[in-house]
């Protein structure tokens, strides 16, 4: 009896223990991860932007493989605008925002 209470009690510290690093990291989920970071903006594996309110640079401290240099100049020739390359557009409303790999639109939170 005893060996099956304390089987039961590592059970359950087990299934109690994941819950604790449940919380939601910048580009979690379908984005698949962060890819690099674009300044402060979180640019997600899946090629959109993280709505995120950390900032990328203070979370990895300018580490190496993540940081990318922010690109502000206008879009390319071909009127793209790829979250990947850093470069962004302004919508007709003043929206700021890029397209992902899927070509959906990923705006920038103000």
């Amino acid at each position: 009896m005893k060996q099956i209470a304390c089987f039961a009690l590592a059970i359950g510290s087990l299934l109690a223990w994941p819950a604790a690093d449940a919380a939601n990291q910048p580009c979690s989920g379908r984005k698949g991860g962060i890819a690099q970071c674009d300044g402060d903006t979180f640019i997600c594996n899946d090629g959109s932007i993280s709505a995120s309110k950390k900032s990328c640079q203070a979370t990895f401290g300018g580490r190496q493989g993540l940081m990318a240099a922010p690109k502000r100049a206008a879009p390319a020739a071909d009127g793209s605008c790829n979250c990947r390359s850093g470069t962004y557009c302004t919508g007709p409303r003043g929206g700021v925002y890029c397209l992902s790999d899927s070509g959906n639109k990923s705006y920038r939170r103000k």
